[in-house]
């Protein structure tokens, strides 16, 4: 695992320093080496469709990878909305394009175990990380408004530095419920955990994860990914869990902007 990530951060400075190559990052709600299996044959495919070499890069934890987003260290990268709308403010990424199908957060518990779990004083939550957007903040949204829990409460919760992460700690015990998305929960290749878990809770649908490029990224590069994106073959869409691509537009993520100031992420 540390060799991986050298190669990969070895990568990245050869890539800045030489100004030739496209760094694509990718936020990292499942391992690295997960992610390194799905999106290395997206990297390459997006390499020889655009003519440019295309990296992929990601971290070990969401909020590694975030203040390197935040500080411009990608040159296009795959960032769920919130990320999305601070590295706008900071960096100016701009989306471009993004899943046809919403997002929504879901909840899940062992299955043994009472629903009364999701809102009892003494629960241990469990979450990726402070800003996962649909696996943390939605969730938590969710649990104070739609279910009265303490805001004291939710401030005890752990994070870990995955989806994946949250899975294994419920089902291990060492929380009672934990915050991830659908897409990640149905794609867990660890079946024991999988099967020890159910979802019991599902929260509104917003847009999803856009690809989002930094504004100083020459415009003729950006069109040519942006097209190869939505032509990529349906194996590596799949590969992601989904099913097509879309043209967007900043707007689309309006709605993201009023629950981020609702929960003080970012000011009007």
């Amino acid at each position: 695992m540390k060799y991986f990530l050298i190669l990969l951060s070895t990568l990245h400075i050869t890539a800045s320093s030489l100004y030739a190559d496209v760094i694509m990052g990718v936020v990292p709600q499942q391992s690295p080496l997960k992610l390194l299996k799905v999106w290395s044959p997206i990297a390459q495919y997006l390499s020889e469709k655009t003519g440019e070499k295309i990296i992929f890069k990601t971290e070990k934890s969401i909020s590694k990878f975030s203040d390197i987003l935040y500080n411009g260290g990608y040159d296009f990268a795959y960032i769920n909305p919130i990320q999305y709308l601070l590295a706008n403010k900071k960096q100016v990424y701009v989306a471009k394009i993004r899943a046809t199908k919403n997002i929504r957060g879901v909840l899940v518990m062992r299955n043994e175990d009472s629903i009364e779990k999701l809102t009892h004083p003494d629960t241990v939550y469990l979450f990726p990380s402070p800003n996962a957007f649909a696996a943390t903040l939605l969730t938590k949204y969710d649990l104070i408004q739609t279910y009265g829990v303490g805001i004291d409460t939710l401030n005890k919760a752990k994070y870990v530095n995955s989806h994946d992460s949250v899975y294994k700690g419920i089902s291990r015990g060492i929380g009672s419920v934990g915050g991830g998305i659908e897409r990640t929960f149905n794609n867990l290749n660890d079946i024991k955990t999988k099967n020890s878990l159910k979802i019991v809770y599902r929260t509104k649908e917003y847009p999803s994860h856009p690809f989002a490029f930094k504004s100083n990224m020459p415009k003729e590069t950006q069109k040519k990914i942006i097209e190869a994106l939505l032509k990529m073959p349906k194996e590596l869409l799949k590969a992601l869990s989904i099913k097509s691509l879309k043209k967007i537009q900043h707007d689309e993520y309006s709605s993201v902007k009023e629950l981020a100031i609702k929960l003080n992420i970012i000011q009007e």
